[in-house]
């Protein structure tokens, strides 16, 4: 490789790097072409950027990128290396997980996110398993509206409830109907007055 190539490969590093908040370092060495070409199939439908680079070029790079100190990872920077661009911090890792179900490759050689560095592939399931920053936002959100919408709900009932109420204390109570014979009619005896409004008494 010409000088001048190795600074277009190093420039192309630094931009996939660059404001870079999860970046993971993988070995894909053993992979043929098709489950390569499988990987990074998956990868591209995750987000996922995938990049083969020479481990010089990458730590030169790294070494050039202003605001994060990568030396930590450079120790694993041998045989075939593959950098995962994301921005879902446990992305790579439950690609690399899934896709090692099947294969032996890929390995995580180091990973850099949530300003941590991790090393070694003993890392993977953790890194697999860590709440992304979405999912923890997604949680406490959902922590926040919980009792909010427990008091919303209980006004909202609050004024049937309390209507409801009032209707039925509003409502006369209805006695039971309790049937019974009416009161046969007296006969009011005549009085003088009524006998003196009615017939003239005969002339003797």
């Amino acid at each position: 490789m010409t000088k001048e190539n190795k600074v277009v490969a190093i420039q192309e590093i630094k931009d996939l790097l660059q404001d870079a908040k999860v970046v993971y370092v993988a070995d894909l060495e053993g992979l043929n072409a098709q489950k390569s070409s499988d990987f990074r199939r998956a990868a591209f439908k995750q987000n996922i950027k995938v990049k083969v680079v020479k481990n010089t070029l990458l730590q030169k790079a790294m070494e050039q990128i202003e605001g994060v100190d990568y030396s930590e990872m450079f120790e694993t920077f041998k045989g075939n290396s593959a950098i995962m661009i994301s921005e879902t911090a446990n992305a790579p890792a439950k690609l690399i997980r899934d896709f090692r179900k099947k294969e032996v490759k890929p390995a995580l050689k180091s990973a850099f996110l949530q300003e941590t560095f991790y090393v070694g592939d003993n890392n993977l399931e953790m890194l697999a398993n860590i709440k992304s920053r979405e999912e923890m936002i997604g949680e406490i959100i959902g922590l926040l509206q919980s009792p909010i919408q427990r008091v919303i709900g209980a006004l909202q009932n609050k004024p049937e409830t309390v209507e409801a109420k009032a209707e039925a204390a509003a409502e006369p109570v209805e006695a039971p109907v309790v049937e019974a014979e009416a009161p046969a009619e007296e006969t009011a005896p005549e009085t003088p007055e009524a006998t003196a409004e009615g017939e003239a008494p005969a002339a003797e």
